[in-house]
């Protein structure tokens, strides 16, 4: 239903999600990229980083870099 819907899997449509509020998170606040993980619900930072960096191409920190 859901890929019938969105055109994507479950998986790919839950990790643009997570990377969209991860997006938003860097942009406006100053947790840390591992306080934002924690709250995404990684138990490691450097998963974030990893599935970040796969759908961006940029790490987390160069993301919130842009903004400053």
């Amino acid at each position: 239903m859901l890929r019938i819907s969105t055109k994507q899997s479950a998986q790919n449509h839950i990790q643009n999600k997570v990377i969209e509020m991860a997006r938003a998170l860097l942009s406006t606040s100053n947790l840390s990229v591992a306080e934002i993980a924690c709250q995404l619900g990684f138990e490691r930072p450097q998963s974030l980083n990893r599935l970040f960096k796969k759908k961006t191409t940029i790490s987390p920190l160069e993301y919130r870099d842009s903004f400053n």
